[in-house]
């Protein structure tokens, strides 16, 4: 009993020796018996109270270009984290204390992944360089069993670089166990080295190898078996080093037959040693990186990838030269990409109407994006630099104001004798003017005539006449009738005074009418003055198509439709210079502006200019012909 306590202690002092904490060693339940586990400090049954949280940020403006310590990290150090603040071409680089690189050592730029150091495993992490913002960082639960440099590749200012581990107090000791078994805190977290044995003045015996601790008297089973090596496991690699260990197998001491490992002391199994293997460098190879994105959302576009010659030695990965990899096909480094086809723009409608019956207006069309399926979508997915026009302004000539009448109606009102004939007169505006014109003038249009159908025969009696044709086509007008007072002869009718059929009752001489509704008819105004005085020249009306409440309408005749424009004054032209044609206001040249001088009016007022327009068109259809 008392050779395994003394046993048991020497393994305590053996691994504070090789500077592992008791919880990474053997673990609390091996060695106690307990069932405490270790906190975050690799206390046994600790409550985290031994802890101590290390962090800081590295934000150090740096110059020259190269490997720049950032920190040093103590052994001992738990919950590893050093992390780039946001995405730069610098790196960082995990170099051992006794020398040895881990990660990113001798300007060779190892790839994502795990990597084993001082004790523990270390992620290292570089996210997407495309798609991502965040830097590069690593990782590592602990605990490190040398002093650990963190160092940064320079290239460009620094982001930052953000670090933090957990290390346990000065002080720091197992938690005690209750109850019994307690053991000498001095002997377990005592001096690790010889110089420390002596300057704390307790002798502690030398550290013995595990395969060599004292062991309880073996049964006499145990000494009919022992171990015995019996070859290597595989190598870890096939080229770049890599690493194996030794296997030794429990066998009978006489007949060397293997035997099961329980039959064996298990406290005399020598460890196993670690030896390199194919230490060969492997064979350069094509490391490839991502695709970029698209260089266009749609359409035809380019893509590119990195594309590195690389070779792996001694767990670590460099770019080599190009020449290395010629044995093997170059993968591409761009390639054409296209995310979909482009939309284009199309028309879809013709111009409407202009906005304006004169002036000038606006018209419009219909213009969309649309997909390479047919579908409409947003106006974005299309090139807005190529959009054709939806809107533009359109000139729909002079605006006037005139007096537009229908033509004479084609019955008279009386068979015979005296008679009307009437016509519809309406003074018509359009909504933009910009002339002078007040209304459409006093002179209006005289809505009725006189007709005569010849004289009628006669006798002594009230005569009347058949009645007139509606004094308007459509729509509510007047019917007139004759109401004479006759003497028939032999010779025919005489009119005889009124009061010569007093004694009669005297018809109605007028009355109301109504044939139809309206609907729409040809209205026009009159001729304008003759483009030329001789030679033939031209003149011009308005004729529009209006319904019951005068407004423009398309319902009309086209094959009654009055003419709007005539020959005029085909007699050839004779020298006359009228010394009384004169301008007889300053702003004539508004009135030619305005093509006015077609109105007799404004041609006696302005007569030397509108002459002189005159001869100039003249002339110019002259050349033209």
């Amino acid at each position: 009993m008392m050779l395994s306590a003394v046993a048991l202690l020497l393994v305590c002092l053996q691994m504070r020796v090789l500077g592992k904490p008791w919880s990474q060693s053997a673990g609390c339940d091996d060695l106690l018996g307990s069932g405490r586990v270790p906190d975050k400090c690799g206390v046994c049954g600790g409550d985290n109270s031994a802890c101590k949280l290390v962090s800081g940020l590295f934000q150090h403006s740096l110059t020259k270009v190269g490997y720049h310590k950032i920190v040093e990290i103590p052994p001992g150090a738990t919950k590893i984290n050093v992390t780039e603040m946001v995405k730069s071409r610098n790196y960082l680089a995990l170099l051992s204390r006794s020398g040895r690189s881990i990660i990113n050592g001798n300007w060779a730029i190892d790839r994502p992944g795990m990597y084993e150091g001082v004790g523990t495993m270390f992620t290292y992490r570089r996210p997407n360089e495309i798609s991502s913002t965040a830097g590069e960082s690593f990782l590592a639960e602990g605990p490190t069993n040398e002093i650990l440099d963190v160092f940064m590749i320079y290239q460009q200012p620094n982001p930052g670089v953000r670090y933090e581990f957990i290390m346990p107090s000065e002080n720091a000791v197992d938690a005690p166990h209750p109850k019994q078994n307690q053991l000498d805190v001095n002997a377990v977290n005592g001096p690790s080295t010889p110089e420390d044995h002596e300057r704390s003045g307790v002798r502690h015996p030398p550290p013995v190898p595990d395969n060599q601790l004292p062991a309880a008297p073996p049964t006499t089973r145990a000494r009919e078996y022992n171990w015995k090596l019996s070859g290597t496991t595989d190598c870890s690699a096939s080229c770049g080093r890599g690493s194996r260990f030794s296997v030794f197998v429990c066998v009978h001491r006489g007949t060397h037959a293997l035997a099961p490992s329980d039959l064996c002391d298990s406290s005399t199994k020598p460890s196993p040693q670690e030896e390199p293997c194919n230490v060969q460098p492997c064979p350069a190879f094509w490391d490839i990186g991502e695709w970029s994105e698209c260089s266009k959302t749609c359409g035809l576009g380019v893509q590119h990838r990195q594309v590195l010659c690389r070779q792996a030695y001694t767990n670590h990965t460099l770019n080599v030269h190009s020449s290395r990899c010629r044995h093997l096909e170059r993968p591409e480094t761009s390639s054409s990409c296209q995310m979909k086809i482009c939309s284009e723009w199309q028309i879809r409608s013709d111009w409407s109407p202009c906005s304006v019956p004169c002036g000038v207006g606006q018209r419009s069309r219909e213009v969309h994006c649309v997909s390479n399926v047919g579908d409409i979508v947003a106006d974005d997915e299309c090139n807005m630099k190529l959009r054709p026009s939806d809107v533009e302004n359109c000139d729909a000539g002079v605006c006037t104001k005139s007096w537009f009448f229908s033509d004479w109606s084609a019955q008279c009102s009386a068979d015979c004798g005296a008679g009307v004939r009437t016509r519809s007169v309406q003074c018509l505006t359009n909504h933009i003017s910009s002339l002078p014109l007040e209304r459409c003038g006093a002179q209006r249009p005289p809505e009725a005539q006189p007709c005569n159908n010849g004289p009628c025969e006669s006798r002594t009696e009230w005569f009347t006449g058949p009645w007139s044709q509606c004094s308007a086509e459509c729509g509510s007008g007047g019917q007139q009738r004759a109401v004479v007072c006759l003497m028939r002869s032999d010779e025919g009718f005489v009119v005889m005074p009124a009061y010569e059929c007093s004694s009669l009752d005297k018809p109605l001489s007028q009355q109301s009418c109504f044939i139809k509704t309206c609907g729409a008819k040809w209205f026009h105004t009159d001729w304008s003055a003759c483009s030329k005085t001789c030679e033939t020249g031209y003149r011009v009306r308005e004729v529009r198509c209006l319904t019951d409440d005068m407004m423009t309408s398309e319902r009309c005749d086209e094959t009654l439709k009055p003419p709007d424009k005539e020959e005029c004054h085909p007699e050839p032209c004779l020298p006359l210079i009228d010394e009384k044609c004169r301008d007889k206001y300053f702003n004539c040249n508004v009135v030619v502006q305005a093509r006015l001088c077609v109105y007799d009016y404004y041609q006696m007022a302005c007569c030397a200019s509108c002459t002189r327009v005159a001869q100039r068109s003249s002339e110019h259809w002259a050349q033209r012909s």
